[in-house]
Parts: structure tokens; sequence; C-alpha cells
């Protein structure tokens, strides 16, 4: 079965949103770590929907300074979140399900839920594109 990336932005920024839902549904059931996951793949797919909508097929990169990086030479309004890229970033890449051998703190509910609403705005500015 082959499979392949829809270079679609609306089919990306729909996958985001719907990352975003589970974000807040996992913080329901007081699961911090994994709403992390999830609030990082919302933000991931919408930087690379953004990208998509300007034309340029994005990387496949979990890091979203990066994803921000090139984001930036078309909206560099954007840059205000660049903190938010680099925490959840790293919620991503050090969540013990990926790495079994980290001794890592995992997020607490109070941070993934300020997160959010960071994500929420961050969703909105590039929501912002496909408007009409």
């Amino acid at each position: 079965m082959s499979r392949q990336e829809s270079r679609h932005p609306e089919d990306w920024l729909t996958k985001a949103r719907q990352d975003l839902t589970r974000v807040r549904v996992l913080l329901d059931v007081d699961d911090p770590e994994g709403a992390g996951f999830h609030l990082q793949q919302a933000v991931e797919k919408a930087l690379k929907s953004f990208l998509l909508s300007q034309g340029v097929m994005p990387r496949r990169i979990h890091d979203l300074g990066i994803l921000l990086d090139e984001v930036g030479s078309f909206r560099p309004d954007l840059e205000q979140f660049r903190g938010l890229c680099d925490l959840a970033t790293d919620l991503y890449m050090y969540m013990p399900q990926r790495y079994l051998f980290l001794a890592v703190q995992p997020p607490s509910k109070a941070e993934v839920e300020a997160l959010l609403a960071q994500a929420q705005a961050l969703l909105q500015k590039i929501e912002e594109v496909f408007a009409p």
C-alpha cells in the first residue's frame, strides 16, 4: 500500500485542527504527555499547511523552529511564536514513549494548557491565509 502526503494546504489545516481537539480531550483525561505530543503535531501541520499555501513543499522534519524559519520568509509577524515552537518541539522529541531511556520530566497540565492557547493563536493567524 503506497502512502502519499497531500499537497493540499487545507488537508493539513484540517488535521492541525483535529490535533488541537485531541489536545483538549487528553488534557480533560489528565494526560499532558499525550496532549503535548498532539500539540506539537498541530503546530507542525499548521506550519506545513502555510508553506503549501505559498507553493513550498515542506521538509519532512519535526523541528518547529526550522519550519518557522521557512514560514518567516513570508510572514515575519509569526516570529512571535518562536517560544511555542521551541517548547512544542521539545515535547515531541523528548516524549518518554519515543525514547524510553530518557529520564525527562513530563510537562504539567498547566504548561500544556498555556502552550495550547498559543497554538490556537498561531492556527488562527495561519487560517487567515484561507479566509475569503
